[in-house]
């Protein structure tokens, strides 16, 4: 009855808002984006039986973090998505505070869902368990309740189980607050879904070198790159520097070597940030079937300025990234734009000079590879300005709260831009991906983006076609 109920409620929200937010010049060409309500993480990131899956958060009612369901895309290409029937829906004694972030596996043939199932109790308190999910061979999602309660000595922050299988054991790393409230990734195994060891702690705040990183770790995932092991998770408390970590909450990663036989994860102590952009957060990757390491972002930050967007007068808020392929180059994390985005080229064309004298682009859709020889000024619609020094580059644009300008940064000497932008985005990779900048903000249309500096520069460009969703 309560599924029922939910369900009449989705309908209603999806005639009373999709409308709207397609509408809306600021809702996405081709970024994946909700059709009405709040989307936050990407989750159950998986290619399955000949096609990519990509589940995520969802409040279909409304813009607010609430009554989070996961919504489910398919594609073929990473480009073109089409949904697929609502995954999960929180319901019963096990989720009915919401169904939070998880990972998919393939089960011997099954697809099948791990996620935190939240309880919320009439004090204010609340519980959170690990559950499972399968697919149905008709199609949608089979619960089967929890698997996995609160370790002894954590707070109900323990959430977001990525799974992955090493020969004839599965692995888990869960995100976790303990209560000293200090932030931390756990460590379980199994040799079936149901029945899970924990290992220990594989990294956290004041642990294994680092100092003080936080008070919960969440949306955590472990993976080989090369010769290393990469660990990607999101830190709550991160202490902020004077040019990183500026975010409400970053999203990191660490770099080290992780053995099976003693399931210890020995990192350097460095703390490093994926995206130095105004908006990224709870990244998850999977393994493509050539062997590339892909990864999709949501496109947004928690308690940050969310809630004064734009988009949710039109019913909608939060997108996707654009999905990226990962590297390990000399101890650092390098993101490239997916090579499946240069079906969306449009036409196009190239041009060299002084910066000063570079033609204006409609920045709408748009596809730029910028390559520069010294300072460089780029100006997007008056809204998001891009400077760069020679030594450093300072990403601005103003508060939704106050309108003062705020600033994100990154150091080093830059020689190349590829930039992507949709209609309310901006995304620059900055020498071949060593650097992201994942942003969102809301210009007037037709988007513009204007050149100011004395150094020469060569642009390649195109304009970008509309993905398929439906």
């Amino acid at each position: 009855m309560v599924q029922a109920t939910l369900l009449s409620g989705i309908i209603q929200a999806l005639m009373k808002h999709q409308g709207r937010a397609q509408r809306d010049p600021h809702y996405p060409g081709w970024h994946a984006a909700p059709v009405c309500g709040l989307m936050n993480d990407p989750n159950g990131f998986i290619y399955h039986k000949g096609r990519w899956h990509l589940f995520y958060q969802w409040n279909p009612f409304g813009c607010e973090h609430e009554k989070k369901c996961w919504g489910h895309w398919h594609s073929e290409d990473l480009v073109h998505w089409f949904h697929a029937p609502v995954a999960l829906l929180p319901s019963g004694n096990n989720d009915s505070g919401g169904c939070f972030s998880g990972s998919a596996v393939d089960n011997e043939g099954t697809l099948t869902l791990c996620y935190t199932g939240n309880i919320e109790y009439s004090d204010g308190s609340r519980m959170s368990r690990q559950c499972l999910a399968r697919e149905k061979p008709d199609g949608g999602f089979e619960k089967y309740g929890p698997v996995l309660g609160l370790p002894e000595g954590y707070s109900s922050d323990v959430r977001d189980p990525k799974i992955w299988r090493h020969n004839d054991r599965w692995y888990m790393v869960l995100g976790a607050r303990d209560n000293n409230d200090k932030g931390r990734v756990l460590l379980y195994d199994t040799t079936e879904l149901g029945d899970w060891t924990l290992r220990g702690i594989l990294a956290g705040s004041h642990y294994g070198g680092l100092g003080d990183a936080g008070y919960m770790w969440e949306c955590p995932d472990l993976f080989k790159l090369n010769s290393e092991w990469i660990l990607l998770c999101c830190p709550q408390g991160m202490p902020r520097e004077a040019t990183r970590f500026l975010n409400t909450y970053p999203s990191t990663y660490l770099v080290g070597q992780f053995d099976y036989e003693s399931k210890i994860y020995h990192h350097k102590p460095q703390v490093n940030e994926v995206d130095a952009g105004f908006e990224f957060y709870a990244p998850q990757t999977s393994l493509a079937e050539d062997g590339r390491r892909i990864m999709i972002g949501w496109m947004g930050v928690p308690d940050g300025e969310e809630m004064l967007q734009p988009t949710i007068k039109n019913g909608w808020i939060h997108q996707m990234t654009c999905p990226r392929e990962l590297s390990l180059r000399k101890g650092h994390l390098y993101q490239q734009p997916l090579s499946e985005l240069k079906q969306l080229r449009g036409a196009g064309g190239q041009w060299s000079g002084e910066a000063d004298n570079a033609l204006e682009l409609n920045a709408r859709r748009l596809e730029v590879i910028i390559k520069l020889t010294g300072p460089l000024i780029l100006n997007f619609s008056k809204q998001l300005i891009f400077s760069y020094d020679g030594q450093e580059v300072r990403l601005s644009r103003r508060s939704l709260i106050s309108g003062v300008w705020l600033h994100r940064y990154w150091q080093g000497e830059v020689t190349q831009l590829h930039i992507f932008t949709d209609h309310s985005s901006v995304e620059i990779f900055i020498n071949d991906g060593v650097a992201v900048m994942s942003n969102r903000y809301f210009p007037a249309q037709p988007a513009t983006l204007t050149f100011r500096g004395l150094s020469h520069v060569q642009l390649s460009y195109w304009q970008l076609n509309m993905a398929e969703v439906a």
